[in-house]
């Protein structure tokens, strides 16, 4: 322990520091001396854009890469980790946004993966399962057993046996890379309640994550990289949403969202989108119905009543398993309605596959672009003529034509849309991921798209472009259906909001309703 001069209090001594780190890929830079102290039993968020260096700063830590310069010190001793099992070794564990668990083992089997203790050379099945109860009592995780099924369990469970496994190396340090990313907003407690239990224990987490609520409930320092470049480390009480978000994105936080429009729309449309897109809806005056449903229901909601209008957005909020992607589902063709009524444009219509959606000008941009809706090995170029290709190749060449415009008028970088036929997606950051994916449905001209969970796990700048796109299309006519988690998100973007509980539609509000009336009807509280 050291003195705090001020406080006259002891201080902890760092468990780890970093000192001048810096690393660089194929002759570019990724990371400039950048210093980075964890304390036993502090919470320290590291916040940036994608492509600010964090990921690449966490493997560091973790022993997937090697510094080029600088110095890493473990309780004051230099060390070099030359694989991650070093690093686990020496108590610093990562749990990656990707899980790395095998669905058909149990969790006991998770947690001991490679590790599992032995007897007369077969595994002892009653210390893996001894051992993993204890973890888990220790953790107070009392809904989840050493020998449930994985795949059986929530993402949130799923997130938990991840940090789990990696308490099981007696870690001293972890670092956890959007632990919520997929989580629902009553999942997030869990995360919550672990964490603070891992910072009672004196564990050191380095905790990234791009919302901004999550940071400050959580984080007792923030650390802020941008391009490569350390700008800001402080105590998270003398950072303001203000100041972070300037020092992020060089952007006030209350520019973070576009201001709403007024109720009639000019036709003039700024950027290269408005040429790339359809001439055909620019310039109308919201208020006709591009979607309605009338009673629609399948096996997972019922009785859903909703309209989407010209130039209008309409969030659905609620509580996980509460309907709302299942409605996209319906909607889209994925798991059809099997009873109710449906109409675009006013025509009554029968979706029952994603083809027939696309070809009806209905679009859905799903919640995980990775599995869902990317080609993670194929080019940008490939990936955004993906649906133009596959259900709608007469028009294909001529609207493929327009991929370099919409590509820059979504914010992507101009290295980037050059490249469009050489770069593979799997290389670019997840704000540009999903740029991407926006892309794709965006050149199949759509009079309605529904946008599930569309800024999860991007950074603040590229929120600001979904947000500003969602603008622009609905300036054109384009009918929004927007699924968030993030009820600030819901607030600010929405026109009208549909709550829905247990697959029904517990309530409508008009746009700009606070976050505790959605969560009251969400919940039944109301």
């Amino acid at each position: 322990m050291r003195a705090d001069d001020d406080a006259h209090t002891p201080v902890p001594d760092p468990v780890l520091r970093l000192r001048g780190v810096g690393k660089e890929f194929f002759g570019t830079s990724v990371l400039r001396e950048i210093d980075l102290t964890l304390f036993p039993g502090q919470v320290h968020a590291l916040v940036g854009e994608n492509g600010a260096g964090k990921s690449t700063l966490m493997k560091v830590v973790a022993g997937v890469h090697r510094p080029d310069t600088g110095t890493i010190e473990l309780d004051g001793a230099p060390v070099s980790f030359a694989t991650p099992l070093d690093a686990q070794r020496a108590g610093v564990a990562t749990v990656f946004q990707e899980f790395n668990l095998l669905p058909d083992r149990s969790v006991a089997e998770n947690v001991y993966l490679g590790r599992e203790p032995l007897r007369r050379g077969m595994v002892d099945r009653r210390r893996l399962h001894a051992d993993t109860s204890r973890l888990l009592d220790d953790l107070g995780l009392t809904s989840i057993t050493p020998w449930t099924r994985v795949g059986s369990l929530s993402v949130a469970q799923q997130q938990v046996v991840e940090i789990v496994k990696a308490v099981s190396y007696d870690a001293r340090i972890i670092s956890m890379d959007e632990p919520t990313a997929a989580l629902a907003e009553q999942e997030v407690a869990l995360l919550y309640e672990l964490v603070g239990r891992l910072r009672d224990r004196g564990v050191a987490i380095l905790y990234v994550s791009h919302r901004l609520q999550e940071i400050y409930d959580l984080a007792d320092t923030i650390t802020v990289l941008k391009d490569g470049n350390h700008m800001l480390t402080a105590p998270a009480a003398e950072v303001s949403p203000d100041r972070l978000v300037r020092t992020m994105v060089g952007r006030d936080f209350a520019g973070f969202f576009p201001d709403k429009p007024a109720d009639t729309v000019s036709g003039e449309l700024s950027g290269e989108l408005s040429g790339e897109l359809s001439g055909e809806v620019a310039g109308e005056v919201p208020g006709e119905v591009r979607l309605a449903l009338e009673g629609a229901g399948n096996s997972m909601v019922d009785g859903i009543d909703l309209e989407v209008r010209a130039g209008e957005i309409v969030a659905l909020a609620g509580l996980q398993g509460s309907g709302r992607t299942e409605i996209a589902h319906g909607v889209f063709g994925i798991a059809p309605f099997t009873r109710g009524r449906m109409t675009v444009d006013g025509q009554p219509v029968r979706v029952r596959t994603p083809r027939q959606g696309v070809r009806h000008r209905l679009a859905l941009v799903t919640e995980d672009r990775k599995s869902e809706g990317l080609a993670l090995g194929q080019s940008v170029l490939a990936n955004a003529r993906l649906v133009l290709d596959a259900v709608l190749p007469r028009a294909s060449d001529r609207r493929a034509r327009g991929v370099p415009g919409v590509l820059r008028s979504l914010a992507v970088p101009a290295s980037t849309v050059a490249s469009a036929r050489d770069v593979e997606v799997q290389y670019l950051s997840g704000g540009n991921q999903q740029k991407v994916v926006l892309a794709k449905w965006l050149v199949t001209e759509p009079r309605v798209i529904v946008l599930d969970e569309p800024t999860r796990g991007i950074d603040v700048g590229a929120k600001r472009a979904v947000y500003d796109l969602m603008r622009t299309l609905t300036a054109e006519g384009t009918a929004v259906l927007l699924i968030s988690s993030e009820l600030p998100e819901v607030v600010a973007m929405a026109d009208r909001v549909l709550v829905l509980r247990d697959g029904r539609v517990a309530g409508e509000l008009p746009g700009g309703s606070d976050e505790e009336t959605i969560m009251a009807l969400a919940t039944g509280a109301a």
